[in-house]
């Protein structure tokens, strides 16, 4: 359907119709819906990939149901435009679009970090789940979260401290959710939690960077809870996050259950 076109109005626009059971709806709207997307990174390429994207807005009590169909529109009219400056600007379309006061968009994809090893200086690919968060409620500004999944690897301080030879370590997943006073690149966070963790990772290692990350995790021993408080010191003190949540996962190597620590923080 063309969004300029005039509307046909013999046929029945039933989710405009009336609803009489007097009960409103915080979100309505559809889920799982992949489009392409560029994002560009801090060195200044473009990255294509492929996001997820939810999309809802609130539905008054007086009506029956929303119009579907303008969320993909809204998506179709971007393309291949959506980028990271466009995401804010979609989110008042939908508003704006659906009639509505209050609206949230999710968009999820696959973000790539170009990374060198330590010893060898080898170039290779990282991977990481990034999420935009975008939200107006009433009349405020639109609010943008950034957020972001980044795998590292942690070691027991404990085990260090009790063990004849070596000690555990393991993968850990450390989530950061970040609303932004200002502009702030995906690798910012991405720094950021790679310097708490004792180690953190790489697409391709040869054999001296494999004996560096190993020492250097040995050497840098984290307990969940140390990670999410490292992360959370230097998020206090970046003035371009105005909140935050961390929260780190170890998927434990001695256990069949992981460790886990969240802090939530909102400035001022």
């Amino acid at each position: 359907m063309n969004p300029t076109a005039t509307p046909d109005h013999s046929i029945p626009d039933i989710q405009s119709s009336a609803d009489t059971r007097h009960i409103a709806i915080d979100k309505v709207g559809i889920k799982d819906i992949k489009y392409p997307v560029r994002v560009k990174d801090r060195a200044g390429r473009e990255q294509f990939t492929i996001a997820n994207f939810n999309m809802y807005v609130n539905l008054p009590h007086n009506f029956k149901g929303t119009h579907m169909s303008r969320f993909v529109e809204i998506l179709n009219e971007h393309e291949y435009e959506i980028t990271v400056q466009s995401f804010k600007t979609m989110l008042s379309q939908m508003i704006k679009r659906l009639e509505a006061q209050s609206g949230h968009i999710e968009m999820t994809f696959t973000y790539f970090v170009r990374k060198s090893a330590p010893i060898s200086g080898v170039k290779s690919l990282m991977d990481y789940e990034v999420t935009f968060i975008g939200e107006i409620l009433e009349e405020a500004p639109p609010v943008i979260t950034v957020k972001v999944v980044v795998p590292v690897t942690s070691l027991c301080p404990c085990s260090k401290e009790i063990s004849d030879y070596g000690a555990h370590n393991q993968r850990s997943h450390v989530t950061v959710a970040a609303r932004t006073n200002g502009f702030l690149w995906i690798e910012d966070l991405i720094d950021i939690v790679e310097t708490e963790a004792s180690c953190q990772l790489y697409g391709l290692l040869k054999r001296p960077d494999e004996k560096h990350v190993t020492e250097h995790a040995y050497n840098n021993p984290k307990f969940v809870e140390d990670m999410v408080r490292g992360v959370a010191m230097r998020l206090n003190i970046d003035k371009r996050v105005a909140a935050y949540t961390v929260e780190s996962e170890n998927f434990e190597s001695i256990h069949n259950h992981s460790a886990y620590a969240l802090i939530n923080h909102q400035k001022g």
